[in-house]
C-alpha cells in the first residue's frame, strides 16, 4: 500500500485544514513537497475548480490552486514524488488540451503525472464556463477514451460520440503512452467507470464498509488501484488511532491512501509526516 499526500495550503476544505494554512504560500508548499519527496511519499495532490459560487465556498471552502501551474512548479522542486490531479473536471477540457498540457508536465517531470479525473457536480460552474452539465457523464466517458487514445502520441487519432480528431500534431507530448487514470466519485457508476475505462478509483465521502461493499459487487482488472482518503491524522499525538484508520482502509480494499495531517505550522507538518512513516513501516515508501 502506497501513501500519498492530500496537499495542504493548495486546497482548504472547511473543517479539514489547519489554521496556519490560511496565511501560507509558496515557501510552505515547497517545504511540504520536498519533505514528502525525501520521506518517500508516493504522490502530492492538487484539485481543480475555476470559480466556486460564494454560497458553496462558505460551506465547503473556496480555495483551489490551479493544478497545472502548481504541480508544474513543484515538479521543478522535487525529484521522485508523483504529481496527481485530484481531480480534473473532464467536462471543462477538451481531451487534447489535457494530453498537451499535462503531457508536457509529464515530460518535464520525467513521467511523474497521475491524472485524477472526475465528471463534476457543480452546475453553476459548468454554466459559467459554457459547458454541458446535463450530458456530463456521457461526455466524460468519451473524454476518457479519447485521452487514452491520445496520451503520449504525436499524431493522435480518435473518433467517438462527442470527440473526434485526426491529422493534428501534438508536440510536445508525454514521454509514455500510458498514464495512471484515477476516477473520482462516490457512486456505483463512478466505480464502474473506473473499472471499465481507467486504472483506479478514488472515492470520497464513503466509509470503509461502504467502499468494501461496492468493491464486492464486481471484479476489478489486474493492477487496479483503490485510492482512499483518511480523516485528518495526528500521528504524534494519536498514534493508535492513526494505525487503526490505516488498517481499516487497507482491509476495505485500499491500495493507496491519501492522507491529510493535522499540524500547528509547516515545521510541525514535516514532523507529522515523519511520524506517520514510522507508524506505517510496511507501506510501500519510495526509496
Amino acid at each position: 500500500m502506497r501513501i500519498g499526500v492530500l496537499s495542504p495550503v493548495v486546497f482548504r476544505p472547511t473543517g479539514q485544514f489547519s489554521p496556519w494554512e490560511v496565511g501560507a504560500g509558496t515557501a510552505e508548499i515547497v517545504t511540504i513537497a520536498q519533505a514528502a519527496d525525501r520521506l518517500g511519499y508516493h504522490h502530492l495532490t492538487c484539485s481543480e475548480h475555476t470559480a466556486v459560487p460564494t454560497a458553496i465556498a462558505a460551506k465547503g471552502g473556496g480555495t483551489y490552486w490551479d493544478p497545472l501551474a502548481t504541480l508544474g512548479f513543484l515538479a521543478a522542486k522535487t525529484e521522485r514524488i508523483a504529481l496527481a490531479t485530484h481531480v480534473l473536471v473532464l467536462g471543462y477540457h477538451h481531451p487534447l488540451d489535457i494530453a498537451k498540457s499535462y503531457g508536457t508536465l509529464d515530460r518535464l517531470s520525467g513521467g511523474r503525472v497521475i491524472l485524477g479525473l472526475g465528471v463534476g457536480s457543480g452546475a453553476a460552474e459548468f454554466a459559467l464556463l459554457g459547458k454541458d452539465f446535463a450530458n456530463r457523464g456521457a461526455i466524460a466517458d468519451d473524454a476518457i477514451a479519447a485521452l487514452r487514445a491520445s496520451w503520449g502520441r504525436e499524431t493522435p487519432s480518435y473518433r467517438g460520440p462527442h470527440f473526434e480528431f485526426d491529422d493534428f500534431v501534438v508536440d510536445p507530448h508525454a514521454p509514455r503512452t500510458e498514464v495512471p487514470l484515477w476516477i473520482g466519485g462516490y457512486t456505483p457508476r463512478s466505480l464502474r467507470r473506473a473499472r471499465e475505462l481507467a486504472t483506479g478509483w478514488a472515492p470520497f465521502g464513503l466509509s470503509p464498509d461502504r467502499v468494501a461493499e461496492l468493491l464486492a459487487r464486481g471484479v476489478s482488472p489486474d493492477g487496479f488501484d483503490v485510492i482512499l482518503p483518511l480523516p485528518p491524522l495526528d500521528p504524534t499525538r494519536e498514534a493508535e488511532r492513526t494505525i487503526d484508520l490505516a488498517g481499516r482502509h487497507r482491509e476495505a480494499g485500499a491500495t493507496v491512501l491519501n492522507v491529510a495531517l493535522r499540524a500547528d505550522n509547516v515545521e510541525h507538518w514535516v514532523e507529522q509526516a515523519t511520524a506517520l512513516k514510522e507508524l506505517l513501516p510496511d507501506a510501500a515508501w519510495s526509496s
